[in-house]
């Protein structure tokens, strides 16, 4: 294979993830433990690059010359033996597609470009994050895949007596389920690994009472608050502080819901907070199947699914004893807060209540607690995020309900 190996958003499918995908090439999605990147670098050789959308490609990545020689493949598409053997056997100016769409090409990029190369249908249908849904539904098998990938010839950091497990240590294969890496702590959980593993990052904490079940990802430095309550599915990325009651939810990291309040069947971005009681629904009162907010058709998609909770783009923040409906979609940079009910949909650089209304978060105002917020990680706000995050701004009238 050519050695540079592109990681590529196509605009349909960047359009499909948003809110998440407005400031994140999709590879850079956290799904179980690791980033679909991370996937890929660890399982197929090559010099990765990432290869979004224009405007995030001054932080992420140029565009390749016409006249060069790489493979692509679909940011969205989750690695597995199957799909790897399908690339590798590619030839020059051959692209793997699945319903149709091109998920992988070998060649020169300008013939990519101009679809100048021949179609070669994948044997079976690939394993995707086409919605932004599917981050959660697909969580649970991909902390299975990412743990004992991980895990595999390694030891674990033993486990202190004031823990409770339920299950055994091993599966049917001899393969340890519980991992715990340098640096945590575990101290006085319960922990319930009959329907899966539980990985505990570096440096991460589980704080005295709670209960947790597996799968389950605690990724590096994140924190499991006091008599917390935690189900399986759920993957909380690097710094994310959390408690209350979580259920299947992915927060990818430095994002905060650390107290009392539910969150089910959600995905959640970086840099968010969501405040003391906050609950949102992810079950209709009527049972009926879930309708959520799809940007690129501009209107709210049939999901076919029965669950699903809030999605949740970077740097909102939900104010204390917020409530959210069934399947509610919040953009980048909303500031929610007061009494009631908001609609399923608040656009990004929104600010307010259900019962005040909304106005526009002006930019300034925006920037600077932006900056505040990543300042306490010692983190600084680039230039290409101040363009990334004003080009946002820019089209979000665009992408308004």
């Amino acid at each position: 294979m050519h050695n540079k190996i592109y990681l590529f958003d196509s605009t349909e499918n960047h359009e499909d993830l948003l809110p998440l995908s407005f400031t994140r090439p999709i590879s850079d999605f956290r799904v179980g433990i690791r980033t679909i990147r991370e996937k890929w670098e660890s399982l197929l050789p090559g010099s990765y690059r990432y290869l979004p959308v224009e405007y995030l490609r001054e932080k992420f990545g140029k565009t390749p010359d016409p006249e060069e020689n790489v493979t692509l493949i679909a940011g969205s598409l989750l690695p597995d033996p199957y799909i790897i053997n399908e690339i590798k056997s590619l030839s020059s100016g051959e692209a793997l597609t699945d319903g149709g769409e091109p998920i992988a090409f070998k060649g020169r990029y300008a013939d990519f470009t101009c679809q100048n190369f021949t179609a070669k249908p994948a044997s079976q249908q690939a394993r995707r994050i086409k919605h932004v849904f599917d981050i959660f539904l697909k969580n649970p098998e991909e902390i299975h895949n990412d743990f004992f990938h991980i895990t595999e010839n390694r030891n674990s950091l033993p486990l202190s007596d004031t823990n409770r497990i339920i299950g055994d240590f091993e599966d049917p294969d001899g393969r340890q389920l519980l991992f715990i890496e340098e640096g945590a702590t575990v101290e006085g959980a319960t922990i319930n690994l009959k329907e899966g593993p539980v990985y505990i990052g570096k440096d991460a904490e589980i704080m005295e009472g709670s209960s947790v079940r597996g799968p389950l990802a605690l990724c590096q430095n994140a924190k499991i608050r006091m008599n917390s309550k935690i189900y399986g599915g759920c993957t909380f990325g690097p710094h994310c502080k959390v408690g209350g009651e979580i259920d299947n939810s992915v927060l990818f990291g430095f994002s905060n819901k650390a107290h009392d309040g539910y969150l089910g069947n959600a995905a959640i971005g970086e840099w968010c907070n969501i405040g003391a009681g906050v609950n949102a629904s992810n079950l209709k009162n009527d049972y009926s199947k879930i309708r959520i907010w799809n940007y690129r058709t501009h209107t709210f998609m049939r999901t076919d699914l029965q669950f699903c909770g809030p999605i949740i783009g970077d740097h909102t923040k939900i104010g204390v004893n917020c409530m959210l409906n069934t399947a509610t979609v919040l953009g980048v940079g909303v500031n929610l807060h007061g009494a009631g009910f908001p609609r399923p949909f608040v656009p990004s650089f929104s600010e307010g209540s259900p019962s005040g209304g909304f106005s526009n978060v002006l930019m300034k105002k925006f920037l600077q607690i932006a900056e505040r917020v990543l300042d306490r990680r010692d983190i600084p706000l680039g230039d290409s995020d101040r363009r990334i995050y004003e080009k946002i701004y820019e089209v979000a009238s665009k992408f308004k309900g």
